[in-house]
């Protein structure tokens, strides 16, 4: 049987790779990457130039295993629609093989894809991999999808049987020779227009598990406490590698289940099939990328302020924790979870900024950018989303700091205007004597806490009331 394995950009290895491994088990292995212009095309890239950067990565070590494999991966350009089956034609190919996606624009390009090559008479086969769980599957007692984590986590923790790991493939066979094979090389960042940032992280296998045995060799051990510090390295720093999938999610799921002290391991997992959560969600509402998923939140009255929108994107908005999130986000292409989370619900409900311009920005700059966990985010954060903490929650930037940034090494990392500040002012600036802050050239809050809780709260209960009359 002669296989397409089509690589899509979620699953950039050769360790434990479904497709790749059934090729490589049934006959002749023809893999293949598409430079789709959705994704490749200059102005599409600097749109997205972190996730860009660990993809050029990735990929580029993808094409050395496979031809350390004895193998050689195909890159083509166009539009993956019309190219997938023309070279399905073209090679005479039995089948393509390759991972599913759950947004709904991947599950479009597929069924345009199936239609082509089902009138040509090839098979497309689609593998699981991008969950631990086919999208889908987790239902309640009714047979609709879970609408709250908790039981969601239940019931697919109790669905779990993963199985091990497939052992690594010692070789593939080459291309056959007598194929016209249509290739070129992948194009460096500097071809699509990008400046490359030496502060993301390194794509690739490798690096993704490096990262894996780093975790496992410490962090895991106190991730319970230590995950929520940001002045610390307490978490896994592996969401870039599942989202690319330089490593499986079964991977990563299967060494930690095997690894750390009960309660930080219990809680990684739980993080695990919370991610788990976002993409069945996304699955089951692909509308999710558009609309809140509460509808009484549909038509919610946001603000319209670019000065305040400039300035939480710029990081200026006189708390220390909100702009070092903004800062780190461009210079890093990550946000630690709870600056996230703060910077979040200050873009929302402090500010009364529409939800999805924040999540767009940091869809933009994010290295681990995933549709599906960044949207769950921010209407978690918002307060609008499915299991989302209550409308009425509002983060105190403050006291968050206080508590998780305590000696002020977060903030300081990323605002070096305040690394003068002594700790006893790190977190409320505007409280250091008159002369000091002359010295720190930071800004004032551009809102004042409490005044903007109330804001919201009164503008939320408004709107809710409304909506339920």
């Amino acid at each position: 049987m002669r296989s397409i394995v089509w690589f899509r950009g979620k699953d950039l290895r050769v360790a434990d790779h479904g497709p790749l491994a059934e090729a490589a088990a049934c006959g002749e292995v023809l893999p293949i990457f598409v430079l789709d212009p959705y994704f490749f095309e200059p102005a599409a890239a600097q749109r997205l130039p972190h996730r860009m950067q660990f993809l050029l990565q990735s990929l580029r070590e993808l094409e050395g295993c496979l031809a350390g494999l004895g193998s050689r991966l195909l890159v083509v350009a166009g539009r993956s629609v019309d190219v997938v089956p023309r070279l399905a034609a073209r090679w005479n190919a039995d089948r393509v093989v390759a991972h599913r996606w759950v947004e709904p624009f991947g599950r479009e390009r597929d069924r345009r894809v199936v239609e082509t090559l089902s009138r040509n008479g090839v098979a497309f086969q689609l593998f699981e991999g991008e969950t631990l769980l086919p999208p889908g599957s987790v239902r309640n007692g009714q047979g609709r999808m879970f609408r709250m984590f908790t039981p969601f986590a239940r019931a697919a923790g109790a669905r779990l049987d993963l199985g091990p790991v497939r052992a690594p493939l010692r070789s593939l066979p080459p291309p056959p020779a007598a194929l016209v094979l249509d290739t070129i090389p992948i194009p460096t960042i500097e071809d699509l227009g990008l400046v490359p940032n030496p502060g993301l992280q390194l794509g690739g296998e490798r690096a993704a598990q490096a990262r894996l045995q780093a975790f496992l060799g410490g962090p895991i051990s106190y991730y319970a406490v230590d995950r929520d510090r940001m002045d610390r390295p307490g978490t896994s720093r592996l969401s870039a590698d599942l989202k690319f999938g330089t490593l499986s999610v079964r991977t990563v799921w299967q060494a930690a289940a095997g690894s750390g002290s009960g309660e930080s391991r219990r809680r990684y997992l739980g993080e695990l099939l919370w991610r788990e959560f976002s993409h069945h969600l996304l699955w089951e509402w692909p509308d999710l990328l558009e609309h809140p998923f509460r509808s009484e939140f549909q038509g919610f009255p946001w603000r319209s302020d670019e000065l305040a929108w400039r300035a939480w994107t710029e990081g200026r908005t006189g708390y220390p924790v909100v702009d070092a999130a903004a800062r780190q986000l461009k210079a890093e292409g990550f946000v630690h979870n709870r600056a996230r989370m703060v910077a979040a619900s200050f873009l929302t409900k402090h500010l009364l900024l529409d939800y999805r311009h924040g999540e767009a920005h940091y869809q933009q700059w994010l290295t681990d950018g995933d549709w599906a966990q960044n949207n769950m985010g921010w209407q978690w954060s918002a307060g609008c989303g499915c299991d989302a903490q209550p409308w009425f929650r509002i983060f105190n930037p403050v006291s968050q700091s206080l508590k998780f940034d305590p000696d002020g090494n977060y903030v300081k990392r990323w605002l070096p205007e305040l690394e003068c500040c002594p700790t006893t002012y790190i977190h409320e600036p505007w409280k250091a004597p008159k002369a000091l802050r002359a010295r720190l050239d930071y800004p004032q809050p551009i809102v004042e806490h409490a005044l903007a809780r109330e804001r919201f709260l009164a503008t939320a209960k408004g709107h809710l009331r409304r909506g339920s009359l």
